[in-house]
C-alpha cells in the first residue's frame, strides 16, 4: 500500500465545533469532519470551484479530491439528519500561505 499524498489546506476554520442549539453536548454524537474535508466543501461548495482547480490547489487528483469531497459531505449529512455535533479536526495536510503559497508546517 502506497502512503496518503499530504493535502494543501489554505485556509483554517475560525469555529472548529457546531452543535444543534438547546441539547447539552454530552447527549449528542460528534461526527469529525477532517480539515482537509472542509477545505474540499469550502472550495466547491462555497467558492464554487470546478473540482479539477480544487483539486490541483490541494496537490491532489481529481478522483482523490472527488472522495475527499464526498466523504466530507457524508460526515456534515450525518450531523444535520441525525442531530449530532460537528467538530473540525485533524487529517493529513499541510497549512499553505494562501498569497505566498509558502507551506507553513504540516499538521496531522
Amino acid at each position: 500500500m502506497r502512503p496518503r499524498k499530504c493535502r494543501f489546506v489554505r485556509s483554517s476554520p475560525s469555529v472548529r465545533f457546531f452543535k444543534p442549539r438547546g441539547i447539552p453536548l454530552c447527549d449528542l454524537a460528534i461526527v469529525k469532519l477532517k480539515d482537509e474535508e472542509w477545505e474540499a466543501i469550502q472550495l466547491s461548495d462555497y467558492k464554487n470551484l470546478e473540482q479539477e482547480e480544487a483539486a490541483k490547489l490541494m496537490g491532489v487528483s481529481r478522483p482523490t479530491y472527488s472522495r475527499v469531497l464526498s466523504s466530507a459531505r457524508k460526515a456534515i449529512a450525518k450531523a444535520l439528519v441525525e442531530g449530532g455535533a460537528l467538530e473540525i479536526e485533524g487529517g493529513d495536510f499541510m497549512l499553505v500561505d494562501e498569497k505566498t503559497n509558502k507551506k507553513r508546517g504540516k499538521a496531522k
